[in-house]
């Protein structure tokens, strides 16, 4: 064998040695298994898009772009529009989502930082339940308990005191868009909490040992240190609460209204994208109403995903510069 030759197959040998060696550990399969998986995610929400898409042609072609801007559902005239649903579903989910935020914030801070062990964890098991509560069961405590007792006089004294306000305006009604806010906050306040308090756990201790050694009080220590610290964690547990305050439909369709209302107030009923859907899939009769549905479904996944992304950049741009700043 020449001097060239066994060059050649001693190299060959050495490269393939790393990869026998990474084989045997697993490390390539365990790669590929997790790459896969990860594809097949994506796979499945370019899946859902694709189909939702493929069959709502119909209102594409005869409404256009004005499917989104009209205010007009008639389907004995066959006419379909879907800005009322759009509308209440923002409404509903971002003022859910506002409630819910300093709450859920304050119920973190209290489980990771300021609760007694005793309390701490079977406080944080009881939280954690509700977000195992069925959707429906929620929707009846509401129509029948929250909407009367708490919703009701909470309405009454919106209207006395910011009437003269756009978003609550008007006469007061049990079952409106604040109630469907109202009990979207509870709904979501398990997931933020329960995630926020996880992330305020998951600081470093010497985070706060430096600020108390400093001077700091226990308060400044949370506010100044510990909240900057965390920001990004704490966006992306808003996010999750914000996606399902997004796509929540028995709960807000019991307690919604269901009217098509296109008046601004927080008071009056109206619909949301899930509870149109929920509530006249089963009567569609002919095609284009079917379609205009699954259309306003399209509508609803286009929405979550660009809310999302958003709500993802922010955090991005927050994990970017925040860690750098406290650590100064």
């Amino acid at each position: 064998m020449s001097t060239i030759s066994l060059v050649k197959q001693r190299a060959a040998q050495s490269r393939l040695r790393p990869l026998k060696q990474r084989l045997q550990h697993g490390d390539l399969i365990f790669r590929a298994l997790v790459t896969l998986g990860a594809l097949c995610i994506l796979l499945l929400v370019i899946a859902i898009g694709y189909e939702l898409w493929a069959n709502s042609p119909l209102p594409r072609e005869k409404f256009g772009w004005g499917f989104l801007t009209s205010s007009e559902w008639n389907p004995v005239r066959q006419e379909f529009g879907a800005f009322p649903f759009i509308l209440g579903t923002l409404q509903t989910a971002l003022m859910a989502l506002l409630f819910a935020m300093p709450i859920s914030l304050g119920i973190a801070i209290f489980l990771a930082e300021l609760a007694p062990l005793w309390l701490r964890q079977p406080l944080g098991f009881v939280i954690e339940l509700l977000a195992a509560v069925p959707s429906v069961v929620y929707g009846l405590w509401g129509l029948f308990v929250y909407v009367p007792v708490f919703v009701r006089p909470t309405a009454q004294l919106f209207n006395s005191t910011l009437g003269f306000l756009p978003l609550f305006e008007g006469p007061v009604y049990g079952p409106s868009r604040l109630a469907a806010a109202l009990i979207l906050t509870i709904m979501i306040l398990p997931t933020i909490s329960a995630v926020s308090r996880d992330v305020l756990l998951a600081i470093p201790q010497s985070q706060r040992e430096a600020a108390l050694a400093l001077g700091a009080t226990r308060w400044e220590m949370i506010w100044q240190v510990l909240i900057p610290y965390g920001l990004s964690g704490l966006l992306g547990a808003s996010i999750l609460g914000l996606g399902r305050a997004l796509g929540e439909t028995m709960a807000v369709t019991m307690v919604i209204g269901n009217n098509l209302d296109l008046s601004s107030s927080l008071l009056h009923p109206g619909y949301t994208m899930a509870s149109i859907i929920a509530n006249e899939f089963a009567e569609a009769t002919y095609e284009l109403y079917i379609q205009s549905l699954i259309q306003i479904a399209l509508v609803l996944f286009a929405v979550t995903l660009v809310l999302n992304f958003l709500a993802r950049l922010l955090v991005w741009r927050v994990a970017r510069r925040v860690p750098t700043e406290v650590r100064a």
